[in-house]
C-alpha cells in the first residue's frame, strides 16, 4: 500500500512539474497614449486598479525628452534614449531623420527589445497593435509575428486579435503590445483634464477590463505578466515641454515574477521597460548601447 502511496505521489509531483513547464513567459503590455499621473488621479480606472493591485504601480516614471510620442514609445522598446536611438520627434523617419542611432541592423534600425527576444528565444511570439500609424517606423518589422492597424483611433478589434494571439500561441513565449492612441487624441482635441480626456481613460480602461476578463476565462490570466506604460503627460491641448503635469506619468505591471509591492517611488524611467521584459523572459545578454536600468526591486 505504502509503494502504491508512494508511486501516486510521484506522479502528482511529475504531472506538476510538466505543467509548470507549459507556463512559458508570456507578457501583454497595454500601452496608453498621453496618459498623465495627473488624469490617472482625477479619472476613474477600477479594471486597472484591479489588476495591478497585487502587482507594482509607479505614478512618478518619468518620460524621455522630449515629452513626445514616437521618442518615448521607441524608448520604452529599446532601452535608450533619444539620445541614443536618434529618435528626437514625430516626424522620424528610417530614411530622414537628423540624429543617427548609435548602432543599427543591417536594415537601420536601432536594437529593439522585439531583435533581442527573438535573437535570444528563437520560439518566442512577438505581436504588435496600433491605431496610430507612425508609431512603427522606428521598428524593423521583421521581427514581429503578427501587425495591426486600426484606423480612426479604433481599438477594440485589436483588443480581440491580442486576445487572439495570446490563445493560439499559448505553448510558446509570447510579448503582445497593445497600444491606444484615442486618449491622447482626446486630449488634444479637447485638452487635457477634460471631460472628453477623462472619458477616454475610463474607456479604455473599459476595454482593459474585457480583455482581462477574458483572459481569465481561458485559463490565462494567472500565468500571464501584465505591463501598463504610456509615453508623456499634457498641459492644455499640447506636450512636449518640462512640466510635471507632461513629465509624471503611470507605469504598472504584474505577473508570476513581480514583487507586491502597490505604490512605488522608486526612479524609474520609459528607458527600463525593455529591460523588465528581457528579465521577464530570461534573457541576460542585452545590447551595449542599451542605456535603461532594470529595477530588481520589483522582482522576486
Amino acid at each position: 500500500m505504502r509503494t502504491f502511496l508512494f508511486q501516486i505521489i510521484i506522479l502528482l509531483g511529475f504531472s506538476f512539474s510538466v505543467k509548470a513547464q507549459k507556463s512559458p513567459a508570456r507578457v501583454l503590455i497595454f500601452g496608453l497614449d498621453g496618459f498623465s499621473a495627473e488624469g490617472f488621479h482625477k479619472s476613474k480606472h477600477p479594471n486597472i486598479d484591479k489588476l495591478f493591485a497585487d502587482g507594482v504601480l509607479s505614478l512618478t516614471t518619468r518620460p524621455v525628452m522630449p515629452s513626445v510620442t514616437m521618442p518615448n514609445w521607441t524608448s520604452h522598446l529599446t532601452g535608450s534614449g533619444p539620445e541614443e536611438h536618434g529618435v528626437v520627434g514625430n516626424d522620424w523617419t528610417l530614411e530622414k531623420h537628423t540624429l543617427n542611432p548609435l548602432v543599427t541592423d543591417a536594415e537601420g534600425y536601432y536594437p529593439s527589445i522585439f531583435k533581442v527576444l527573438k535573437e535570444n528565444k528563437p520560439n518566442v511570439k512577438i505581436a504588435y497593435y496600433y491605431n496610430w500609424k507612425e508609431l512603427i517606423y522606428p521598428i524593423n518589422k521583421k521581427y514581429l509575428d503578427e501587425i495591426s492597424f486600426e484606423e480612426k483611433d479604433g481599438y477594440k478589434e485589436n483588443h480581440n486579435k491580442a486576445f487572439d494571439f495570446i490563445v493560439k500561441n499559448a505553448k510558446n513565449p509570447t510579448l503582445v503590445f497593445l497600444y491606444d492612441v484615442h486618449t491622447d487624441h482626446a486630449g488634444h482635441q479637447f485638452g487635457w483634464m477634460t471631460p472628453q480626456y477623462i472619458t477616454a481613460i475610463e474607456e479604455a480602461d473599459a476595454a482593459i477590463g474585457e480583455t482581462i476578463a477574458r483572459l481569465k476565462s481561458s485559463g490565462l490570466y494567472s500565468t500571464t505578466h501584465f505591463m501598463l506604460i504610456t509615453d508623456h503627460g499634457g498641459i492644455n491641448k499640447g506636450h512636449g515641454g518640462v512640466s510635471m503635469n507632461e513629465m509624471q506619468i503611470p507605469w504598472a505591471i504584474i505577473g508570476p515574477q513581480i514583487k507586491k509591492r502597490g505604490l512605488i517611488n522608486d526612479f524609474n524611467s520609459n528607458k527600463n521597460t525593455s529591460l523588465v521584459l528581457a528579465k521577464i523572459f530570461g534573457v541576460n545578454e542585452l545590447p551595449k548601447v542599451w542605456t535603461g536600468v532594470l529595477p530588481k526591486s520589483i522582482f522576486k
